[in-house]
């Protein structure tokens, strides 16, 4: 048989490894509601899902009319960050199949990372909560990156960190499968050269197909041999 164009696996973290939307918002809210900017969750799922923080603060003062310095970005910012670690002490909400396709793949050797619009702790933090570290020894997280989602930046340092870390020289983007939930991080992917799989947790299917190269409705869907099979082709 031969060997698949398989070569590594790349999960976007928010909405794909863990449910934290929900989270995000609570947290968001927090900080935005004393400034008189909040929002409801319908209007953060329309408007905000796919944004990290940086791009999120300035949205929402965007659309309240109101100045932001990159000082009170920054402020802004840690409160977010200091209410999100509060509210995930409690728990660390996931998806049905994240647990048993990291597992397999990790089992097979291939190589995976994270690449997401979230800041590194933030990230760290939901990955040990899931007992998954070990699976995931690259993470590209917005702190690493100038350009966020869905500017191809993280995608691109995601493919060349694996590529280092695993000695994996040849290592293209189109050899390496993104699992993602928003357009915003399927564009990213997708302009970055790899194959993209939009998982149907955030957006509807139909949402998704614009950008995706395979669309899912959940992570059951995907094992290795799914995934192998869609890069191979027919």
């Amino acid at each position: 048989m031969a060997q698949s164009l398989l070569q590594a696996v790349i999960f976007d973290c928010d909405g794909i490894l863990v449910d934290t939307e929900p989270l995000h918002y609570a947290a968001f809210q927090e900080v935005l509601q004393p400034l008189a900017l909040g929002f409801d969750y319908a209007h953060y799922m329309r408007h905000y899902i796919g944004l990290d923080d940086r791009d999120a603060f300035r949205e929402a003062f965007r659309e309240g009319g109101k100045a932001l310095s990159g000082t009170q970005l920054l402020e802004f910012m840690r409160a977010k960050e200091e209410a999100l670690q509060r509210i995930i002490a409690r728990g660390t909400p996931t998806f049905p199949g994240v647990v048993e396709l990291v597992r397999e793949l990790a089992g097979a050797g291939i190589p995976m990372a994270v690449a997401s619009g979230a800041l590194r702790h933030e990230v760290e933090t939901f990955v040990r909560g899931l007992r998954l570290e070990d699976a995931f020894p690259v993470i590209v997280a917005a702190d690493d990156v100038e350009c966020s989602k869905p500017d191809p930046e993280t995608y691109l340092k995601a493919v060349s960190r694996v590529g280092e870390h695993f000695g994996l020289g040849d290592l293209r983007a189109r050899g390496c499968v993104a699992i993602e939930d928003t357009p915003t991080g399927m564009r990213s992917a997708r302009q970055a050269g790899l194959y993209v799989v939009g998982v149907a947790h955030s957006y509807s299917m139909e949402e998704l197909r614009d950008e995706a190269d395979h669309v899912v409705r959940g992570l059951p869907e995907l094992s290795l041999a799914v995934l192998s099979r869609l890069m191979d082709g027919p």
